[in-house]
């Protein structure tokens, strides 16, 4: 079990300090963010144990979830229990989501003036190459040389790239095929399983979708269920919310969504915060409020709840393989939507040398941070979008 704030050598106030801090200046990406965790808490504070960090990195790779909020989640429960939890939660994402709903008050009233118009040109098309670098080493570390996970992967890119949309079940359905296939129960032997219950996934999905609920409701209900599905990284929100935002509510189009996933790169925190962006866009300030609620609610249940009993069972071969499946399957979903996107982003020969050149600058220079190159990329669209738009005119 996890041990108790009687053995804390700090307060929780300092803890929740310290996300706060982190969450404010903290780019890099996921990674880089659990790495500030393990050098800051581990070993220079000595908050942390290195089990308590490895058990909490452990469970936010196998939980859906953001990695670095339900790691920070995790660290607040490891001795101050559902309190910890839920402030260093809030702590860690309250300065990214004030930022984005900044972010999306000035593109609401300045969207239109051609300065931000080009700043967007030129980022857009980085991000392109960002998720594109995003999606390939993600695939070469969850799917590797496995056939089973490279079928589940592929599967759910060819379904991503010809849909345009997510399907939440065909996720589950990844997870149980590598859980049958890899560690079966054994009642399976006995003939005991019953598929009613996955087939019915579809036909439920449709239903719920169908209903005409007041707009709040629908999107919190909306970024619920896309919360709930962002395994492996935080990128694999993109090909859910590209399909309930643009294709299927058609709360925002295309040129906005890229936007929305341009402002999540250049803001600290973790990219699945850009929900804040879009939320905001949709409904004002209460739309980004309810569309943060909605995806980081199923992260922090996700941790919350599994955290008391991962000790004894996080390693269980059966859950491993469900893992295994899901996130094979959510990194095909990533890698679908890059198409997806770069079709949207990539309108002429100068976004598609953005896109090519940010994917060389990462993977020639590791230790690159991406906000590095999306400033980069906002000034070049200040300079080229001018000059292109000028000739079309």
């Amino acid at each position: 079990m996890v041990t108790t704030s009687a053995s804390a050598s700090y307060s929780l106030g300092q803890l929740v300090r310290y996300m706060l801090r982190l969450g404010t200046f903290g780019f890099g990406g996921p990674v880089a963010l659990a790495g500030y965790m393990r050098r800051d808490l581990v070993e220079q504070r000595g908050w942390i144990s290195e089990s308590d960090y490895k058990e909490g990195l452990a469970l936010a790779q196998l939980a859906p979830g953001p990695l670095a909020a339900q790691l920070a989640i995790y660290l607040g429960y490891v001795h101050y229990r559902i309190l910890g939890a839920t402030l260093v939660g809030f702590a860690f994402v309250l300065p990214s989501f004030l930022m984005v709903v900044a972010l999306g008050w000035a593109y609401a009233h300045f969207g239109g003036l051609s300065w931000m118009q080009a700043v967007f040109y030129g980022v857009g098309a980085a991000v392109v190459g960002i998720i594109a670098m995003s999606a390939y080493k993600l695939t070469t570390k969850t799917v590797g040389k496995d056939k089973l996970l490279w079928v589940i992967y592929l599967t759910l890119a060819i379904v991503t790239f010809v849909t345009e949309s997510e399907i939440a079940w065909l996720f589950i359905a990844g997870g149980l095929i590598g859980w049958l296939w890899r560690a079966p129960p054994k009642w399976l032997h006995k003939g005991g399983i019953n598929a009613v219950a996955a087939a019915s996934l579809p036909a439920a999905s449709g239903i719920v979708a169908g209903i005409d609920w007041p707009q709040l409701t629908q999107i919190g209900v909306f970024f619920m269920k896309a919360g709930a599905f962002v395994f492996g990284s935080g990128l694999a929100i993109v090909p859910f919310l590209y399909g309930g935002v643009v294709t299927e509510h058609q709360w925002l189009n295309d040129k906005q969504f890229v936007d929305a996933v341009a402002v999540a790169m250049i803001t600290p925190g973790p990219v699945v915060i850009t929900v804040g962006f879009i939320g905001y866009l949709v409904a004002g300030f209460p739309g980004a409020l309810v569309a943060a609620l909605g995806t980081f609610l199923p992260c922090y249940l996700f941790t919350v709840i599994p955290a008391p009993y991962f000790k004894k069972y996080g390693r269980l071969p059966g859950v491993k393989a469900f893992v295994d499946g899901i996130t094979a399957a959510a990194v095909g979903a990533i890698t679908g939507s890059v198409i997806v996107i770069a079709k949207r982003s990539i309108i002429d020969v100068p976004t598609l040398i953005v896109a090519l050149v940010t994917i060389v600058l990462l993977w020639r220079f590791k230790k690159l941070q991406e906000p590095v190159i999306v400033t980069a990329a906002a000034l070049l669209g200040l300079v080229v979008y001018p000059l292109i738009h000028s000739n079309a005119i």
